[in-house]
């Protein structure tokens, strides 16, 4: 598909407009930055796949937008879709080859406190992560989820994909537990503004991280996570592979990323790949 540079003649909703893709590339492509290169396309299945595909010839900080994705991915295979030009779906290749590879397990929670620290000045809007790739929201004082992140091993670097919900009225909403960052009440639905400091953010953390080798105790990221993890402290279960399920409450994420749940009589478990589902009632007291 050929990137476009969106010109006004082809809007067909004022409330969303198309990214200024000039404007992107001066703001964000200059001497020094970790962003190569930046490319906008009208519509894709994913920007994921697409990035994933071309991982051989790509530079690191390569990014690509789509306006509209008609086949987006997050975890567990589960789709992601939207109206056009209602949010922002893109990906970014990265290749920290210096950085350990076991290491390399921190890139989709280092991206969520970089989108998440970056929206909030951005859009004005308090974020929370959900372990391991959800970004949520409030909405009429609940937890909401508005964009997630999906990491994929590729040529020799990483695939980090983000989606977000950012003008989804209410009505055009996923499922009841999805919001956007409308409705939270965001100062600034501006995408290019938001693309902008998501990108910007994740450019310092991954900078920190990348001087650290990886370490993310180090590097200040195991930290930021956990401060702004609104899965900790709660009671949780975590589906696991081979229809396994775990119940506790979340105590913390350790060096490896995991998140350690506290299951009774002084036992932690460390789960490494799963489906958290936050439960309601007070954390250990299980629901």
């Amino acid at each position: 598909m050929t990137p476009s540079d969106a010109p006004q003649s082809r809007w067909s909703d004022l409330d969303r407009p198309p990214l200024n893709v000039p404007a992107l590339r001066r703001g964000l492509l200059r001497p020094g930055s970790l962003w190569t290169a930046l490319d906008v396309v009208e519509s894709t299945g994913s920007t994921n796949t697409d990035l994933a595909a071309r991982a051989a010839g790509l530079a690191e900080g390569t990014v690509l937008v789509a306006e509209e994705q008609t086949a987006g991915r997050g975890r567990l295979e589960r789709t992601w879709t939207a109206p056009a030009r209602s949010g922002l779906f893109f990906s970014v290749y990265l290749t920290p080859g210096d950085v350990p590879a076991e290491r390399w397990g921190w890139l989709p929670l280092l991206t969520g406190v970089a989108a998440a620290t970056g929206l909030a000045r951005a859009a004005g809007v308090d974020m929370a992560l959900k372990w391991p790739n959800d970004l949520l929201v409030s909405v009429d004082g609940e937890e909401r989820k508005t964009g997630g992140i999906l990491a994929e091993r590729a040529g020799d670097g990483v695939v980090i994909g983000i989606g977000l919900n950012v003008s989804l009225r209410a009505d055009e909403l996923p499922a009841p537990t999805a919001a956007s960052l409308a409705l939270a009440g965001a100062v600034s639905t501006d995408r290019e503004t938001l693309l902008r400091g998501v990108l910007r953010s994740l450019e310092h953390w991954y900078g920190l991280w990348r001087d650290a080798d990886g370490d993310a105790a180090a590097s200040g990221v195991q930290e930021a996570y956990a401060a702004g993890c609104a899965t900790l402290g709660k009671a949780v279960r975590a589906q696991l592979p081979g229809d396994r399920a775990l119940t506790g409450e979340a105590v913390a994420v350790d060096g490896d990323g995991r998140l350690v749940l506290s299951t009774g009589g002084g036992r932690r478990e460390p789960v490494s790949a799963g489906d958290i589902v936050h439960l309601r009632g007070a954390a250990g007291g299980l629901t």
